[in-house]
């Protein structure tokens, strides 16, 4: 377990650093404040669910015992941010993948951060995390995190004019359809997370 976890976490972390250095260095070259690159690194939602999916994977390889490892380590806590990071890796595919073609460093900070990290989370997931411990009302405080994110997303855009995705870009598809695409996101979000419930009652637990 031990090398898995470092192995998986080490991967997140090495996928986040990439992503920032490359927003901080495009943001120095525009000449562009660099403490408005870690803001505009931390407004995706990619970015804050694979931070807190290493977090869990850091704290999962660490010996020492603290409150904040507990809590991360909750089995309704770190099943919450596996559906999370599914949902990343889904939506990414199924709506961004088609709209470019990154290359290099860009190229290798994408695969890990959509692709690597939510297969090595949900078997993280699968192995390692207690089951038993799931209902149903975890889902309503699942929801909470992309339901906060969609207000922010949508506050930092009409007030900067710049969304971070451009299916919740209201400048270009108006109110209704950013609304009807933010549903049925979180329908799939929900559907993931029904399925992590299910998984979760089924999967005999470990001794």
């Amino acid at each position: 377990m031990k090398r898995y976890v470092a192995a998986a976490a080490l991967a997140g972390w090495v996928g986040l650093a990439i992503q920032q250095y490359l927003i901080f260095s495009s943001r120095w070259d525009a000449g562009a404040s660099l403490l408005g690159g870690l803001i505009n690194f931390f407004s995706f939602f990619t970015v804050l669910t694979n931070t807190l999916a290493a977090v869990v994977l850091s704290y999962a390889w660490v010996k020492r015992d603290s409150p904040a490892k507990r809590w991360f380590l909750a089995p309704a806590i770190s099943s919450g941010i596996a559906v999370s990071i599914v949902v990343v890796g889904l939506a990414y595919s199924l709506l961004l993948r088609h709209l470019w073609q990154p290359e290099g460093f860009q190229f290798i900070a994408d695969e890990l951060l959509h692709d690597v990290m939510p297969v090595l989370f949900v078997v993280y997931w699968w192995r390692y995390v207690p089951k038993g411990h799931l209902r149903l009302k975890h889902i309503g405080l699942w929801v909470i995190y992309p339901l906060v994110y969609f207000g922010y997303a949508l506050l930092r855009g009409d007030l900067l004019g710049q969304y971070q995705y451009p299916f919740i870009d209201v400048g270009t598809l108006g109110y209704p359809q950013v609304f009807v695409n933010a549903g049925g996101i979180l329908a799939g979000f929900v559907l993931v997370a029904l399925a992590v419930v299910r998984l979760d009652k089924r999967i005999k637990p470990r001794s």
